[in-house]
């Protein structure tokens, strides 16, 4: 039977075809299954984010993120292979499918969200004071009533003056060019206080537990989040699905667990009932 079609008329068949998008092509979540491991992007210098131990043994709380991601998907959190790699090379490793995943505190900027999907964040850093325990002043408030007298140590940048002065307008800030010396000049007295990540500062006291405190204020907020390549809804559904579950479900005692363990801080569990996320 020959089916002919008036111009500008088109069967109801035909138009459904024809609107209807192409298959899309495999997931990456499709692809990390088959496979039967996950391949993760990350460093192994930057304590407590992820670094070797004694053994060399990766470990950090990236790392930590990797194995909730890598739990989700096997059953299994050590199915995982490990890319180590700079931090230039955190968004190309992603871009060229060198990795399927990258978490190493990783920034979220509108740029780097043109080039790559973040999933939802797993940690919120910002900028912390660290004071010793026994030492002259009691916390930031005490820091900043005190005036020019107060010095300040932090890591040397073209923007430190500025960061710390957004805190403590008039103390006196002393750049030195390596983390350890700005400790160092802490527990010498030639600092009252040090200014650096809170993340750092949390390990480093967890590290020297009674030795300093935290002065109890924060500020220059920025989020970390895993990345993934763009485009790929349902992988970047499932790695979200992971992360949140960890943070408010399922797997909340293992994220608390690896928080405890690198930044010293027990978190609340989620409050049973209506979910936070909509308050």
């Amino acid at each position: 039977m020959t089916i002919s079609f008036r111009t500008g008329v088109m069967p109801l068949a035909v138009a459904a075809l024809l609107s209807t998008p192409a298959l899309a092509e495999g997931s990456k979540l499709d692809e990390v299954l088959a496979r039967g491991h996950l391949v993760l992007g990350t460093g192994s210098t930057n304590a407590p984010w992820h670094f070797k131990s004694a053994d060399d043994k990766l470990q950090g709380f990236d790392v930590d993120m990797g194995h909730i991601i890598a739990k989700a998907l096997f059953g299994d959190p050590e199915k995982i292979e490990y890319v180590n790699q700079s931090s230039d090379a955190r968004i190309p490793n992603i871009t060229t499918d060198k990795v399927d995943i990258t978490c190493q505190f990783m920034t979220v900027t509108g740029e780097r969200a043109q080039q790559v999907a973040f999933t939802i964040p797993y940690y919120r850093e910002g900028v912390g004071l660290m004071l010793k325990a026994d030492g002259k002043y009691a916390d930031y408030a005490t820091l900043k009533a005190a005036g020019s007298p107060v010095t300040i140590s932090v890591l040397q940048n073209v923007y430190a003056e500025a960061m710390v002065h957004a805190a403590l307008p008039e103390a006196t800030v002393d750049q030195y060019d390596s983390v350890d010396l700005i400790y160092q000049a802490l527990e010498s007295g030639r600092a009252d206080a040090v200014a650096t990540d809170q993340s750092s500062l949390a390990w480093y006291m967890t590290q020297n537990p009674g030795r300093y405190k935290d002065a109890g204020y924060g500020w220059n907020p920025q989020t970390y989040a895993c990345a993934v390549k763009r485009g790929d809804q349902d992988w970047l559904n499932f790695v979200n699905t992971a992360l949140h579950e960890a943070m408010t479900g399922v797997e909340f005692d293992f994220y608390a667990k690896s928080f405890k363990t690198w930044f010293g801080k027990d978190l609340t569990p989620p409050q049973i009932g209506f979910p936070v996320e909509f308050k």
